[in-house]
């Protein structure tokens, strides 16, 4: 691990019963990094992210974010609470609140998890709103939007929260074709800011023009990594290759 680097985490591992799906994973994330996760169906990318956010509690390892190390072995409920204010997380399904307008689901983690009040976390929404063009769209519920626009409710719920590290599991999977444009420019303004950011997608395109590093896991473990080029272009792993064939061939 370096020290300079704003998320560590060394020797993460998580089993469900005896079926193990992350197997003694290592990652440094600097600050400001874009770094996307690829890699086939069922092999752990999705429980990685989860694991960073304590949606899922790892079985074993170390993550430290900034000045903040938890130890899965022994994390409390308080560590789990410091570790979810550190972090943002945006859910392949988008995750909203359907008794909550778009507003309000912007507000509630500004309010429970921040500790923010109602005023303050009303003016933020209304910033949040403005920056991912849904101004027009604060008192309407989920149901009556586009699939679209409450992924980038999600995504704006998540920019609200100043995390030191924003999580995207595949942000677009859910969508109609239609609709994915729209949430990865979005994604794009958010990359522009030089917000540390941890994406899982299986939009190739996007990893290779969004991404300072690509990481490819297979089986539960980090397989290889590098620059968008050097992966993949000259991919090392027979496993990378042939997975590269397949994605790229098909798209």
């Amino acid at each position: 691990m370096t020290s300079e680097a704003a998320i560590s985490v060394h020797g993460l591992s998580k089993s469900f019963g005896k079926t193990s799906v992350l197997t003694d994973i290592s990652l440094d994330i600097a600050p400001g990094e874009r770094v996307v996760v690829i890699g086939p169906s069922g092999t752990g990318k999705s429980t990685l992210l989860r694991c960073l956010n304590y949606l899922d509690r790892p079985d074993n390892g170390v993550i430290r974010i900034g000045d903040l190390t938890i130890n899965s072995a022994t994390a409390s409920r308080s560590d789990i609470l410091a570790v979810r204010r550190r972090t943002s997380f945006v859910f392949q399904n988008y995750a909203l609140f359907a008794n909550k307008t778009a507003k309000e689901n912007i507000t509630q983690a500004l309010v429970t998890v921040k500790g923010w009040s109602k005023g303050d976390a009303n003016m933020r929404a209304d910033d949040i709103l403005r920056e991912t063009g849904l101004t027009d769209k604060a008192g309407s519920y989920p149901a009556a939007l586009s699939g679209g626009q409450q992924q980038r409710v999600g995504i704006g719920r998540a920019m609200a929260l100043d995390a030191d590290l924003m999580l995207f599991d595949e942000p677009t999977s859910a969508l109609d074709p239609e609709w994915v444009g729209e949430v990865l420019d979005l994604m794009r303004r958010v990359a522009q800011n030089r917000q540390t950011m941890l994406i899982v997608t299986h939009e190739m395109q996007f990893a290779r023009e969004i991404a300072d590093r690509i990481v490819f896991m297979s089986d539960g473990q980090v397989i290889e990594q590098g620059t968008p080029d050097q992966l993949l272009e000259d991919p090392q792993d027979a496993r990378t290759k042939a997975f590269l064939r397949r994605v790229l061939t098909s798209a």
